[in-house]
């Protein structure tokens, strides 16, 4: 448990560091799956780890030992984790849980919000066109979702680019990226080292749909125009929402629709998958030491206690003992 409660640690600051840098190099479906799995792996990495090394300390505790049955002696030999190292992982797992609630509760008012916008639209359809001069156009996610359009929108685009736009908000809708946004925003909340992952995953989400209205409309130079359009159109507005045609990083959008489609790569995808293989590995190995740990000190407890025990005179003592409640019989060399 030494090194490997560690292990989940370093990774999260790989992934931090590298993913959001290889990700918009990548073909934006399987990237934003990538980052998606990185996320939750490594925040369930991360609150592993931190809940490992608190729990190394909290078993060092002579209350907490005296609750449980085991020695404290023997927890500290076989599992040498420093209360000071335990008292930090112990205030940082309260704050990345803390956060993970706030967000959460968060997340979910907002997914309530948009459903409750859904139901306010005008229509039946899909589509919403808003009679409002300023230029909007955004995904709205529901049971079903709504793609909102303004009119003014409508006028700064022609006719094949109001096409690609709706593709694109389409799109939005049928990969449900907000989900992917959840699981970001979330991710970030209980790690800030992820912060650049949700940003990178909110890029790819933009790209994603990119890629889908190109293939819809079927001419991607078309779709770059509508992309630079309703941007310029929208640049005035500064609450934009997520899921929105004029999202992420404007120019680079532009520059990629203008280039051929992006080529899939399997190498990036590959170190990830062992990346992510090796941060479920230790975890699962420093989850077994701690098991372990306490079982030893549970059998060392019991032996310290059957040989602190005076027979009664005229008591017949038995070559084995029966190790404490445990009702197993067991010699004292068995007990390791």
């Amino acid at each position: 448990m030494l090194i490997s409660v560690y292990v989940p640690l370093l990774i999260t600051m790989v992934i931090a560091v590298f993913a959001p840098r290889a990700a918009p190099r990548l073909a934006p479906r399987p990237a934003a799956w990538s980052l998606a799995s990185a996320a939750l792996v490594a925040s369930l990495g991360w609150l592993g780890s931190l809940a490992l090394l608190a729990f190394a300390g909290l078993v060092q505790i002579p209350e907490v030992a005296e609750e449980g049955r085991w020695s404290v002696a023997a927890v500290r030999a076989s599992d040498p984790v420093y209360l000071t190292v335990a008292g930090a992982a112990a205030l940082a797992l309260l704050a990345s849980v803390t956060a993970l609630a706030i967000a959460a509760t968060r997340q979910l008012r907002h997914l309530r919000w948009a459903r409750r916008e859904c139901r306010l639209l005008p229509g039946d359809t899909e589509l919403a066109v808003l009679d409002i001069e300023s230029p909007e156009a955004f995904a709205l996610p529901g049971a079903p979702g709504r793609i909102v359009v303004s009119s003014a929108m409508l006028r700064c685009l022609g006719d094949r680019e109001r096409e690609a736009l709706l593709a694109h908000e389409r799109a939005h809708l049928r990969g449900r990226h907000h989900l992917f946004q959840t699981l970001w925003r979330l991710s970030a909340a209980v790690n800030p080292l992820l912060r650049p992952l949700s940003n990178a995953g909110g890029f790819v989400l933009e790209r994603w749909a990119d890629e889908e209205a190109a293939v819809r409309v079927g001419d991607r130079t078309v779709v770059a125009h509508a992309v630079g359009r309703a941007a310029l159109a929208t640049s005035a507005n500064r609450s934009r929402p997520a899921l929105a045609a004029t999202g992420g990083a404007v120019p680079q959008r532009v520059r990629a629709l203008l280039a051929p489609p992006p080529p899939r790569r399997a190498l990036p995808f590959v170190a990830g998958a062992a990346l992510l293989v090796v941060c479920c590995a230790s975890l699962a190995d420093a989850a077994t030491d701690s098991e372990d740990m306490i079982e030893t000190a549970q059998r060392a407890a019991c032996v310290a206690t059957q040989a602190a025990t005076v027979p009664t005179p005229g008591a017949s003592v038995s070559p084995h003992g029966v190790c404490c409640e445990h009702g197993e019989l067991e010699g004292p060399a068995q007990h390791r």
